[in-house]
């Protein structure tokens, strides 16, 4: 079985369509990460206290939900090199809204664990292709462009969970954690549905050589498409390896950061839950648009410099939080984060684009999400363990900053794509 080309609908053009493709990738975005994944942060507290949980379990039910997504997130983007981005998407989803209904039915630690890790399942296997599903519709020099846009639904998710959350937990109290995973669940079974019914593989008339432009690996690669997929330029590539590499840093430190965000407020900072719940609103809103402007920074300078600019920007933020423990401190914390939230992801999607053209660009990204998925799946068990011993979730906060900083070493030693400033291809 190989991937079809579903046409566009009557009357409307590849290159319109191309941004029906972009809207249902946003809303797939801010299903499978937006809601699966940074709803866990919204109502940790609550969740901790009717289950009576430390912060080493609360940090363990994250790493579960990211070993799930690290499980998929690999084949996810091969299967849908494979068989096509549209049906693996739907089916990815699907399963993270029936995991995240089944989260709210939990009635204990191993319960709630299997669960979110069925949850990380169907992210993996629909938020890495649906990056991926980008390259195949927008030219390298869009590529930036079209990921940033895509990975603003998570900030759209901050934004509307920030002040929704801690209502219906004031509401419901114990079993308002309950109501809001229902709820969560079924937006993805929604965003699921459109998605089987709206996006499509490719472009309709897009041929080997309506990419000439993508690259000196990517023609290589299409020079030899009649003998079948070249896995070997993905997951043999010393640059892949490279790019993985980097991207291990960023899971690790971001994911401390939100994890622990709204519970770090709320038990140390002196904040109430609507407070943290407000500033959690400010770094949704602080980042709606980081990954339009990083991933267009990145298609002008190169994602190697923007690369690195975002890891120095997250690392003073995650030192902000830790080292000035006030509203100010917090506030400007949220802001410098947000601006740079989702501009990795968005950077790497187009670099994978470039390094690989787009048959091979969900396969690549999948596989560099592997080193993401480490990073994200030791980060929060180990942030929680060190938070027990020493009695303070700040100090994480600092491991995180010290993590992004690597990273921004690692990036500086990339080389770039070169591919990034092609002459875009007037079909797209």
């Amino acid at each position: 079985m190989t991937a079809t080309t579903e046409p566009v609908p009557e009357g409307a053009s590849d290159s319109d369509y191309r941004w029906v493709v972009l809207a249902v990738g946003t809303l797939v975005v801010f299903a499978s990460l937006g809601l699966a994944r940074f709803g866990y942060t919204t109502v940790l507290p609550a969740m901790q206290a009717d289950l009576s949980l430390d912060n080493t379990q609360a940090g363990l039910l994250a790493s579960a939900n990211l070993v799930g997504y690290l499980a998929l997130a690999v084949i996810g983007g091969a299967l849908a090199s494979r068989f096509g981005p549209r049906v693996v998407i739907a089916i990815g989803l699907g399963v993270a809204g029936v995991a995240m209904v089944l989260t709210g039915l939990a009635h204990g630690a191993v319960e709630v664990a299997a669960w979110r890790a069925l949850t990380g399942v169907g992210s993996g296997a629909s938020n890495v292709p649906v990056m991926g599903l980008l390259a195949a519709w927008f030219a390298p020099r869009r590529r930036g462009l079209a990921s940033g846009i895509a990975v603003a639904g998570s900030s759209v998710a901050l934004i509307l969970l920030g002040p929704v959350v801690p209502r219906v937990l004031a509401q419901y109290g114990p079993t308002g954690w309950r109501i809001c995973w229902f709820g969560f669940g079924a937006l993805a079974l929604v965003v699921a549905a459109l998605s089987m019914l709206l996006l499509r593989n490719s472009p309709a008339g897009t041929t080997a050589g309506d990419h000439a432009r993508d690259g000196d690996a990517s023609r290589r690669i299409r020079g030899h498409e009649a003998h079948g997929l070249q896995w070997g330029a993905v997951y043999g590539s010393s640059r892949v390896w490279h790019l993985g590499a980097v991207y291990v840093a960023f899971g690790f430190s971001y994911i401390i950061y939100l994890t622990f965000f709204v519970k770090c407020l709320v038990s140390e900072g002196g904040c109430t839950p609507a407070g943290a719940g407000r500033l959690l609103m400010v770094l949704g809103w602080s980042s709606l648009l980081c990954g339009l402007i990083w991933g267009t920074v990145s298609d002008a300078i190169g994602r190697k410099w923007a690369l690195v600019i975002v890891y120095l920007i997250q690392a003073t933020a995650f030192s902000l939080f830790a080292l000035w423990p006030t509203t100010a401190g917090f506030t400007l914390s949220a802001v410098l984060f947000g601006l740079t939230a989702w501009s990795i992801p968005a950077i790497m999607a187009a670099a994978c684009g470039d390094l690989l053209g787009p048959r091979l660009a969900p396969a690549a990204l999948g596989f560099i999400t592997l080193f993401l998925g480490i990073g994200q799946a030791l980060g929060p068990t180990v942030a929680g363990a060190v938070a027990d011993v020493v009695h303070s979730l700040f100090p994480t906060m600092l491991l995180a900053a010290g993590v992004a900083l690597l990273g921004a070493l690692g990036a500086a030693l990339l080389r770039p794509t070169g591919a990034e400033h092609s002459t875009p291809e007037t079909s797209n």
